[in-house]
């Protein structure tokens, strides 16, 4: 299966790990990804805060390099790239006139064919997941952990369509084939405060510590994540909500590449667990 992949800013720097990781397992499921050439920034928040126009601007010229290559279909890890791609092809498949003048913009006839896909949606589809379940070379039976989606994935659903946007199910599925104890829990799909990291940090440290809080009371021994922002609030911000709340949480983030990569029998080296704050070298070495 061979996918045009789109890794955005984020991929390329503050999560490389959630890349490599990506990039490492997808030879094992028989996946083949193929970065788009040219690609652009997707706007992220920037870009909507600012025109409209831009915003479905940016992210169609990097559709519009797929389009090109001939491929029909997109792997968008990062969950607000994966947003702005999504509302693009949304407000443009509503509004002609829009992709009028946005192909002007482009300089292109883009026709706005291609699916924008999520990893979890190409891993959770049922030849992937026994692929998944062949190749499991070390016992994760022994790990619990809760799935948290974050804000992004699934909403709004009218534009996402992605899984249940209240209470998704697919990081749950692909880590439970893989062997992992996944726990159920009430904060699958809440804020983590996202951006606000940088302007209003004490919202951001109780919205974490509600997260962490709810994950201790399940009995998680580490959260799985599949949004760059949410696993760096969740990683980088343990300390500051020590300091606030008094309270040690010391919960490894992984991305759930990284979960898979670890189940399929590669090192924490390869899968660059050594790049987080909060190590999980000491929960591993009790579980594997």
């Amino acid at each position: 299966m061979i996918y045009s992949y789109y890794p955005g800013c984020s991929l390329d720097g503050t999560a490389k790990e959630y890349n490599l990781s990506l990039k490492a397992i997808c030879p094992v499921l028989g996946i083949e990804l193929k970065e788009v050439k040219d690609w652009i920034c997707c706007g992220a928040t920037s870009a909507h805060q600012t025109s409209h126009l831009l915003s479905v601007s940016l992210p169609a010229k990097s559709l519009a390099e797929v389009e090109k290559e001939g491929l029909d279909e997109v792997v968008v890890p990062c969950a607000a790239c994966f947003q702005r791609l999504k509302t693009a092809r949304y407000e443009l498949e509503n509004s002609p006139e829009l992709l009028k003048d946005v192909s002007v913009i482009i300089d292109y006839p883009f026709e706005n064919k291609v699916k924008v896909l999520h990893p979890l949606e190409i891993f959770s589809s049922s030849n992937v997941l026994e692929l998944a379940k062949r190749n499991i070379k070390k016992d994760l039976s022994k790990l619990k952990v809760v799935c948290y989606y974050g804000c992004l994935l699934t909403r709004p659903p009218k534009v996402m369509q992605f899984d249940n946007y209240e209470y998704p199910m697919s990081m749950d599925e692909i880590l439970s084939r893989i062997g992992v104890t996944v726990l159920d829990w009430s904060y699958k799909t809440d804020c983590c405060g996202a951006s606000l990291a940088l302007t209003k940090s004490e919202i951001v440290l109780r919205l974490i510590n509600n997260i962490f809080e709810n994950a201790e009371a399940v009995g998680a021994d580490a959260i799985a994540v599949g949004c760059t922002l949410c696993h760096t609030n969740l990683d980088t911000r343990q300390e500051e909500a020590k300091k606030v709340y008094n309270k040690n949480y010391n919960l490894p983030i992984f991305f759930f590449t990284q979960l898979m990569g670890l189940a399929f029998g590669m090192s924490a080296k390869e899968l660059s667990l050594h790049t987080h704050f909060v190590s999980p070298d000491k929960l591993l070495s009790k579980i594997i």
